[in-house]
């Protein structure tokens, strides 16, 4: 299984931009999609964006497209989500996840980063 491990996150204020990490190990990172979930409080964790092997599908939830952009830099072992335009519903714990397809993202899972943008 690939471990992961997210970062990046913080308080912000709305408008503002975080750009998370998430580095991976253990397995082939160029064989992984890869994705971010987050998880709000009350409320159950909600598929953020996804990204095939090599980058060429790219998938994102209504309430991010146009603001978030997901990356996956395969030297790097590592996948971005760069969050522009940030508002106060984003607030949030913030999950990476691998799969072996952009909807199958459950082959290993971060320990999280939180994201709280103030109003």
């Amino acid at each position: 299984q690939v471990q992961l491990v997210e970062s990046g996150g913080g308080l912000v204020q709305a408008g503002d931009s975080l750009r998370l990490s998430c580095a991976a190990s253990g397995r082939t990172f160029i064989n992984y999609a890869m994705g971010w979930f987050r998880q709000a409080p009350g409320k159950e964790r909600e598929f953020v964006a996804a990204i095939s092997r090599f980058g060429r599908t790219r998938n994102y939830a209504d309430s991010v497209k146009g603001r978030f952009t997901i990356s996956k830099d395969n030297a790097k072992n590592t996948v971005y989500l760069q969050m522009d335009s940030l508002k106060p519903e984003d607030t949030a714990v913030y999950y990476c996840a691998a799969g072996i397809d952009t909807t199958h993202l459950n082959d290993g899972w971060g320990q999280g980063t939180q994201v709280t943008v103030s109003s």
